[in-house]
């Protein structure tokens, strides 16, 4: 047999067990995998960890610290009380400003109206001294014996009247010294009444004026505190930005932070988000130590941010988008890289 003769009977045996293949299979073709849902993730990528740079930054953040009127306010330093690398307790005094002098004078100016207003309320609401009332008192019984006695000589001259014995003008005279000491008594007890009670209308007027110099009072108070520079938290004066005469800039006084509690802040990309959960550990190198660390994944970021990019690589992806999460260090990493705020680390997330 020749060569083509070989060649087309092997051909005609495979069409031949083909035929037969499909006749035992009835015809049908074999089944396809299900399609994978969109967005599901093949069990050797779900076991794969997540890889990616990030950043030492404190649990309380880096805070700056500046004068509450901002860099326009024209305001200097006039004591700076702390150093760099100085542990302050919350609430501890950091510098003062050189508004601090004329706010505190304004404040105790405030404080003496207060008191001043308050002793004018006590005043009124007392209404009269002891003495006042007692001597109102004895001036009202004295008019009263006089009364009296101008009552009885009204009496006795008109009586005297009919008889010839007394004039008419004499009796007009009693009378009206009758009805003089009865107005004079009158006018005497009106006086220890007031004396007695306040009138509502001077506690009202003399309240409101207290509640306004307490309300000057309060606003200086809190000028006055603002002219002074506080913690807000316990920490680590991390950098000194103004010190003692300068003028206070966009900058500020000072950064502060909390050290105990140490963050890795990792920039992942959006899609390795599936691969991630919290609690998840993670292994943070740093450069240049021999020792590798360890963190927890505690809080995954809400917002997707593009990614600045700074290569000029024509083929890199300049539009990659990652996430913001956080991983709380170890406190062996804690020790280690306390002084190193901000510095880049690899991140290497476990499944």
């Amino acid at each position: 047999m020749t060569r083509r003769g070989k060649i087309l009977l092997g051909i005609a045996a495979l069409a031949v067990i083909g035929g037969g293949f499909a006749y035992l299979s009835g015809g049908k073709a074999a089944p396809e995998a299900p399609p994978r849902p969109i967005g599901a993730l093949p069990a050797a990528a779900r076991e794969a960890g997540v890889g990616a740079l990030g950043r030492v930054e404190p649990l309380s953040r880096i805070l700056k610290l500046t004068h509450s009127a901002g860099p326009m306010a024209g305001v200097r330093i006039e004591r700076l009380l702390v150093e760099e690398g100085q542990r302050v307790e919350a609430g501890a005094l950091i510098a003062t400003f050189s508004d601090a002098e004329q706010k505190d004078a304004t404040l105790a100016q405030a404080e003496a109206n207060v008191a001043q207003m308050q002793a004018s309320l006590a005043r009124i609401r007392a209404a009269g001294r002891p003495e006042e009332i007692n001597a109102q008192r004895a001036r009202i019984a004295s008019l009263a014996a006089a009364a009296e006695i101008s009552r009885r000589d009204t009496v006795r001259a008109e009586q005297l009247v009919p008889s010839g014995a007394g004039g008419v003008a004499a009796a007009e005279r009693a009378r009206f010294a009758t009805t003089r000491a009865l107005a004079d008594m009158a006018e005497a007890e009106a006086t220890l009444a007031r004396l007695l009670v306040a009138r509502p209308e001077d506690l009202a007027v003399a309240e409101a004026e207290l509640a306004a110099a307490v309300a000057a009072r309060d606003k200086a108070r809190a000028d006055a505190a603002l002219s002074r520079l506080t913690a807000p938290i316990a920490g680590t004066i991390l950098r000194v930005i103004a010190r003692t005469g300068e003028r206070i800039g966009d900058d500020g006084v000072v950064e502060m932070a909390d050290l105990s509690r140490l963050d890795i802040v990792a920039d992942v990309y959006e899609t390795d988000l599936a691969r991630l959960a919290v609690g998840a550990t993670a292994e943070i190198i740093v450069p240049g130590e021999p020792r590798r660390f360890t963190a927890v994944l505690r809080e995954i970021g809400w917002q997707v941010r593009r990614a600045p990019q700074s290569t000029t690589d024509p083929v890199a992806a300049i539009d990659s988008r990652t996430v913001a999460v956080r991983l709380a260090l170890d406190e062996a990493g804690v020790a280690a890289l306390a002084r190193r705020s901000n510095m880049q680390v690899q991140v290497a997330i476990r499944p």
